[in-house]
């Protein structure tokens, strides 16, 4: 009987550690791929008419994990995918890409995830100064929404009210 409960404990272990590792997903590129991948949508921004969302973050960030989802749930996908051209920018663990971050507005010691906005020549629109979706964890998808709709492309004939227009 000892044997069966320890392995079954042994199972759940294996099962709890296999579940735990799952939830952490690569989001976030290698750190020097960042200049690339700006430059990318830079041009692919100009091209259709988008903005560019740029995520700075890491993948070791449970917050950044959650605005992840958040991004691509059912709610704010369409928005994001009509609008932006989204861009991840690893920032290693506060020691990588500093300098985008800093071209960008973005206070990194407030705390990741941080987002920027650009215009679809590359102008800065909205940098966060204040750690704003730092606790995503705490925070509701519908606060995603909101950001998106207010920093998407306005659109002749559409309100701000209206969310996929």
């Amino acid at each position: 009987m000892k044997t069966v409960k320890l392995l079954a404990l042994a199972v759940l272990l294996a099962v709890a550690t296999g579940t735990a590792s799952s939830a952490g997903r690569d989001i976030y590129p290698a750190p020097e791929q960042a200049h690339a991948d700006l430059a990318a949508a830079l041009k692919t921004a100009a091209h259709t008419h988008k903005r560019i969302l740029l995520d700075f973050g890491g993948n070791w960030c449970g917050d950044c994990q959650v605005l992840d989802l958040y991004f691509h749930n059912a709610a704010n996908r369409p928005i994001l995918e009509s609008n932006f051209v989204l861009v991840h920018v690893n920032i290693g663990h506060i020691d990588a890409n500093q300098d985008i971050a800093k071209r960008y507005g973005i206070p990194l010691e407030k705390g990741v995830p941080a987002l920027a906005v650009l215009s679809e020549s590359g102008k800065l629109l909205y940098s966060q100064k204040g750690g704003e979706f730092e606790a995503m964890r705490r925070m509701e998808s519908s606060s995603v929404t909101s950001f998106l709709v207010q920093w998407r492309p306005a659109t002749t004939g559409c309100s701000t009210v209206v969310v996929n227009c």
